[in-house]
């Protein structure tokens, strides 16, 4: 399959690296400039389990797409507040036969991508690998992981269990998801804990749950999510989602990962995609008119520290 991966940081190396081992002709494409120069000239660098490999593949930067070729498959790992523009940049790798899969962190992208791509082609899903970049053409793939995927329209089964194949023959344990909204807003809820807390306190997983007040915050962040998610007819088991939240604390698993938002934030300075986690079920809030002030003051602190730190 020709697969195009739209934003090739950590997480889009590692799917992109992982298709191409899988036997899928895999197109990288970036917005960092120095990341796709890095790849170009020295090859994908990952430190894979332990394991450290190059992989060559090809690498565009998506404000220099020109080529008509079509792709096969867009995966979107784009950061939220880019989706639009790089939709916009890729245009021309888009036909009505591309079928376009969403994993980004957040909740409610999926309108955005019907600007570019008919409802039948979208498919969304989650992902719960991890990744860290470590410099520009560096990454850092270690743990195990899966993905779940769904098709956004009725009528489209077929195609999205085709696609979670394709995945899961490329070792990124993919399955099709009867319920797929469940499980966005059930990682949303993991999102919208460490997240902001860790890049906040300036700290990984595991040093936010060795704190005294962790299981207490993160029980009453997950409470608002529940409480928005209701409104759009999704039933969050509370118990179970902090459960499955309070396992990344652990050292032995991935505990001692810094999340995505920390790497941007801190090691990158980069802006963050709070308001599409948290800043997000503020917005619902409002809408549905549910109180969320925890997630409306972590979405200001870490617009505070974006400020602080000027990032961009």
């Amino acid at each position: 399959m020709k697969i195009t991966i739209a934003g090739a940081g950590a997480m889009g190396s590692r799917f992109g690296l992982m298709l191409h081992q899988g036997g899928n002709d895999v197109t990288l494409v970036d917005g960092w400039a120095d990341h796709v120069n890095a790849i170009k000239e020295n090859g994908l660098q990952a430190n894979f389990n332990g394991e450290d490999i190059v992989a060559h593949l090809p690498i565009e930067l998506q404000s220099n797409i020109s080529s008509q070729e079509k792709t096969d498959l867009i995966v979107l790992f784009t950061k939220a507040m880019q989706l639009d523009k790089m939709l916009q940049d890729i245009k021309p790798l888009i036909d009505k036969r591309t079928k376009v899969l969403c994993l980004l962190n957040g909740i409610g992208h999926e309108d955005i991508v019907e600007k570019y791509v008919p409802v039948e082609n979208i498919f969304i899903g989650n992902t719960i690998w991890t990744a860290g970049l470590e410099a520009p053409g560096r990454v850092k793939l270690f743990g195990d992981g899966s993905v779940e995927l769904q098709n956004l329209a009725m009528g489209q089964e077929a195609a999205a269990r085709e696609l979670a194949k394709v995945l899961f023959e490329s070792g990124l344990n993919a399955k099709y998801s009867e319920n797929i909204r469940y499980s966005i807003y059930r990682k949303a809820c993991v999102n919208g804990t460490v997240n902001g807390l860790c890049t906040i306190l300036d700290t990984n997983m595991y040093g936010l749950g060795i704190t005294q007040f962790a299981h207490d915050t993160v029980v009453t962040i997950v409470d608002e999510f529940a409480a928005v998610a209701k409104y759009e007819g999704v039933n969050l088991d509370i118990s179970e989602v902090v459960e499955h939240v309070e396992t990344c604390f652990n050292p032995d698993t991935i505990g001692m990962h810094y999340p995505s938002m920390y790497q941007d934030l801190i090691k990158n300075n980069r802006l963050t995609e709070i308001d599409y986690i948290n800043g997000a079920v503020s917005r619902k809030g409002v809408k549905y008119h549910v109180a969320t002030p925890y997630c409306d003051f972590l979405t200001q602190l870490i617009h505070s520290k974006e400020e602080i730190l000027k990032a961009k």
